[in-house]
């Protein structure tokens, strides 16, 4: 079985207007999405669209067949529609995101490197998705972004952000291999960070380890760092159950965690803005909060 699981910890470190920082332990699974189908057969804990301690939906990533803001409804072949047609499943659209950025995974492989519901509950402030080629080659990485607002974005990393990982190292392969990308954000993650600022995305290719670090950047002045990094487990049953009781209600305890440090952020009167303050700045996401909806309407 190639899916796993990443025993991590998580880092974020703000350094303007005001330094605070904090630091936890969480754990990933890293799902085959070839596996997908088989994996409840070879796990107690773990189901795939039906009730489980770990529920994973398809529905639940990349919802790339709603409504693209701002635009209209996106046509995706095989996209459901009134006629009943069959809807793409994740490994497809995933196929169908990174094609529309010139990347063929014909043949290839996806891993998604998540949490999925966990007692019914799902929240994921960041998924990522590593496409390998039909020769096992990485092609692309897809960074998909999730705030409070349940709003999503998907961010592409292609074959020219792939580095290997020293100047004379070999092309990279497997687990070897950084794909790096700064990127404007635009995108409302946090009342404490502007939409207008640049994402730094530093993904190691998973492998033995998994490390990824998210960098803030306000021009060239570093604001804020995220980083996860972790070994590899095996995923059985055992450790899962295991894994129940070191990390109890892990999605909750992110959602909390989340408003916790917010609160704190508050307490030391860091500056924040409203998410409506920057509308017009927030572009190219999935399931946009009415906010957004009532500006394409002025």
């Amino acid at each position: 079985m190639k899916s796993c699981l990443y025993e991590c910890r998580v880092l974020h470190a703000r350094f303007a207007p005001l330094p605070h920082r904090f630091l936890y332990r969480i754990f990933f699974f890293a799902i085959d999405l070839d596996e997908v189908e088989t994996l409840p057969g070879r796990l107690a804990l773990f189901s795939t669209g039906s009730r489980n301690i770990y529920s994973f939906r398809e529905g639940d990533f990349l919802p790339i067949q709603g409504r693209l803001h701002p635009g209209g409804e996106e046509i995706i072949p095989g996209s459901p529609s009134v006629d009943g047609r069959t809807a793409l499943s994740l490994k497809q659209r995933v196929t169908t995101f990174v094609a529309r950025h010139g990347v063929d995974l014909t043949g290839g492989r996806v891993v998604l490197v998540t949490l999925p519901r966990v007692f019914g509950y799902l929240f994921n402030p960041v998924s990522f998705y590593f496409c390998y080629d039909r020769d096992g080659v990485p092609a692309a990485a897809v960074a998909e972004v999730t705030n409070t607002f349940r709003e999503v974005k998907p961010y592409f990393l292609g074959p020219d952000a792939l580095c290997a990982i020293s100047a004379n190292a070999p092309a990279p392969a497997g687990g070897e291999g950084i794909f790096h990308l700064r990127v404007p954000k635009h995108f409302y993650v946090s009342p404490y960070s502007d939409v207008d600022v640049a994402f730094d995305f530093t993904l190691h290719l998973p492998g033995p380890r998994f490390s990824v670090q998210i960098d803030d950047y306000v021009g060239s002045e570093r604001t804020l760092t995220s980083t996860v990094s972790g070994d590899r487990r095996e995923l059985t049953s055992a450790r899962l159950a295991w894994f129940t009781v070191k990390y109890p209600f892990i999605t909750l305890s992110i959602i909390t965690a989340i408003h916790w440090q917010a609160l704190r952020l508050w307490w030391k009167r860091v500056p924040w803005f409203a998410k409506a303050a920057r509308a017009s700045d927030q572009r190219d996401l999935y399931r946009p909060h009415p906010t957004l909806h009532s500006r394409d309407a002025t």
